[in-house]
């Protein structure tokens, strides 16, 4: 879909959809239509209250006039408008836009949009038209509406559309890479992606195979990984930027695959999602493709740990010891709390590249889920600075996080092992908490560093704003506004 700036007059716009955004109690932008259209469009609203309330929309068929579909979306009230307002009203009126089979769509909001606005409108388009059908044969797609090829947004900033669709397709980027199944993604397949993309974008990747791994000391990852037919991986890929870097940032990301739960298998209904176990892995390769496109002037450093959890003579077992690079021995409890283990080998060799900030970003516990919910990520860090600004630009990016503690010394001794110097899980309550707390034994503490729990928010069972039932891509969007925040306060 190719969005642009729309210099063309309403009443020119013939053919396909147009849209007008409104805020509650005032239709004054139809106005900006002919007479005719904007007289009916008004009728239409009195005949049904519409009074541009946020997510309400009115849906008028053209057909005869110069508009295939007219859609008013309600912002609400002004004073209570947010960026992801815009971002989901905008998807609202893709989404009707292509449900009425139209190819193109202009979009007309009440204002003169600024480069932020221009951004997230572009976001709300991008995002709330994504479609993952690439396994569906041509007999079962051919009743679907065709997709938008083109939209136009009037009044827009020209680099906020640019901006928009950087950050809007790196997020789809990563939504189709969590949906693959685990029989297409894989260690292999997915070292073999971020090779792909390095080679498209100009940026470093380097991928360390198992016997690498085994000098290394990355034990975490080998005993995660030692009973699929597929040996783990470590991917390090760097972001340079032209004339020297004013500061190095890096992000982790979970890559487990596909998660059986090991030797303490799933039941049956807790596997049957578990493609998305990659989902942090996906969104560290959606920030390295934007970079390239958004150039920031940071050192930016990508790690996953790549990794299938599965149930097999060489898996790793309950009592096992196992050594992390950091020299650190970890006493396994649950082999089904595999993403700590992997990601503490990964920690701590990101942590050895000296960044001047660490996150990293995991799908890792249903305890998160049952605390917050479906629609709100963890948040944890011992940095009050760095949690604030994450928890500033969530605000922004409409990615909600919430912060929990760290500080619990009563909860931390659930971690502790009799015979090694942690335990791999400190039961059910408090969940969240002790697998961060078992997180940061591998984080140098001199780093500051936050960890994004993201199970639950990584995919969805229904359509809601602009996301569709399938993967997410949450938390893509939130570290690239971060990145963009932290460099500006260095300046």
């Amino acid at each position: 879909m190719r969005v642009t700036v729309c210099a063309r007059p309403p009443a020119d716009i013939t053919g396909g959809g147009l849209a007008v955004l409104v805020f509650e109690d005032d239709l004054s932008p139809l106005e900006q239509l002919s007479a005719e259209i904007a007289g009916q469009a008004k009728a239409r609203a009195r005949q049904t209250d519409f009074r541009g309330k946020k997510d309400t929309s009115l849906v008028i068929p053209f057909g005869e006039h110069s508009a295939g579909t007219l859609v008013v979306a309600g912002l609400g009230k002004t004073e209570s408008v947010t960026r992801d307002t815009w971002r989901q009203a905008a998807a609202v009126v893709a989404r009707q836009a292509e449900k009425d089979r139209c190819v193109s769509l202009a979009i007309l909001p009440p204002f003169c949009l600024d480069k932020a606005l221009s951004s997230c409108v572009t976001e709300g388009v991008l995002l709330g038209s994504y479609r993952f059908d690439r396994y569906k044969s041509a007999s079962s797609t051919e009743e679907e509406p065709p997709r938008l090829e083109s939209v136009e947004i009037a009044q827009a900033d020209e680099a906020g559309i640019q901006r928009g669709t950087v950050l809007a397709e790196s997020q789809n980027y990563a939504r189709d890479l969590v949906n693959e199944p685990g029989n297409v993604i894989n260690p292999a397949s997915l070292v073999a992606e971020a090779k792909r993309l390095a080679a498209e974008t100009g940026i470093d990747c380097t991928v360390y195979e198992e016997p690498e791994l085994r000098e290394m000391g990355m034990n975490g990852l080998l005993g995660v990984g030692g009973g699929s037919v597929t040996p783990p991986r470590l991917i390090h890929m760097v972001y340079r930027p032209q004339g020297g870097a004013v500061a190095k940032l890096a992000f982790v990301g979970k890559g487990v695959t596909f998660d059986s739960g090991g030797l303490n298998i799933k039941p049956g209904d807790y596997m049957r999602t578990m493609k998305g176990d990659k989902t942090g892995a996906c969104n560290v390769l959606a920030i390295m493709k934007a970079l390239a496109k958004l150039k920031p002037g940071a050192e930016v450093h990508g790690f996953i740990g790549a990794v299938e959890n599965m149930p097999d003579g060489g898996s790793y077992r309950p009592d096992d010891i196992i050594t992390i690079r950091n020299g650190k021995s970890v006493e396994i409890d649950n082999t089904d709390a595999e993403g700590r283990v992997t990601l503490a080998d990964v920690l701590s060799f990101a942590s050895e590249q000296k960044p001047d900030v660490l996150i990293d970003m995991a799908t890792l516990t249903g305890a998160c889920v049952v605390a917050l919910g479906e629609y709100t990520a963890g948040l944890f860090s011992g940095d009050d600075r760095l949690a604030e600004n994450i928890m500033n630009v969530s605000a922004d990016t409409g990615e909600r996080f919430w912060r929990l503690p760290l500080d619990d010394e009563r909860l931390r001794k659930k971690i502790r092992s009799d015979i090694a110097d942690v335990l791999n899980t400190g039961g059910r309550y408090g969940g969240a908490i002790t697998a961060a707390m078992f997180l940061r034994e591998f984080v140098d503490e001199n780093i500051p560093w936050a960890h994004l729990d993201i199970a639950g928010v990584d995919s969805t069972k229904e359509d809601y704003g602009y996301y569709r039932k399938g993967a997410t891509g949450f938390g893509a969007r939130t570290c690239l506004e971060f990145l963009e925040l932290y460099l500006t306060e260095k300046d």
